[in-house]
């Protein structure tokens, strides 16, 4: 079997990592964003499992604007280590009286599939009892990976904080 075609078939006789390698340029460094420094037990964050890897909370403070609104601030990563929490919080405020959330993403860099779903989550349980959830300044990519997912149809998506208020104090009852 000629060299390479066990890995990727290309066209001339390189295996995948020597492509890779050649693209990259001889003592290029790979991209680490995102990767963790080695803990104080010496390891390399790369080798320890996710479990144990001391990762930044999820921070969701809570301002009461009007009698059935409520502002949920978050603050950190929403992914799969936080999503349950954010989810808890979100139906939890509704629980507590309020009809309609409204969730600030201004302090949030980074949210996955699992953000996603905790907010999908959430909002099905919000909605099957009377309330509405709308997000608020979101970063053009989150917006964009809603707009994406068709989720922008599940939750009004706004530019300001102001106008995501005012909305949802406009559909109360």
């Amino acid at each position: 079997m000629p060299r390479g075609w066990g890995l990727t078939m290309m066209a001339d006789d390189r295996t995948t990592a020597e492509r890779r390698t050649a693209r990259r340029g001889p003592g290029a460094v790979r991209c680490r964003a995102g990767a963790l420094e080695p803990d104080e037990s010496g390891y390399d964050a790369g080798t320890v499992p996710w479990a144990t890897r001391t990762r930044p909370g999820l921070e969701i403070a809570t301002s009461r604007v009007r009698d059935g609104v409520v502002v949920a601030s978050v603050s950190g990563e929403i992914d799969l280590h936080t999503a349950d929490r954010l989810r808890a919080r979100l139906i939890g405020l509704h629980a507590a009286g309020r009809r309609s959330v409204v969730v600030d993403f201004a302090g949030v860099p980074f949210c996955d599939a699992a953000g996603l779903g905790a907010l999908v989550a959430a909002h099905n349980d919000v909605v099957a009892r009377g309330g509405a959830i709308r997000l608020a300044r979101m970063r053009p990519a989150q917006e964009r990976l809603v707009r994406i997912t068709g989720l922008h149809r599940l939750f009004p998506v706004h530019a300001t904080l102001d106008e995501a208020v005012a909305e949802a104090t406009k559909a109360l009852p």
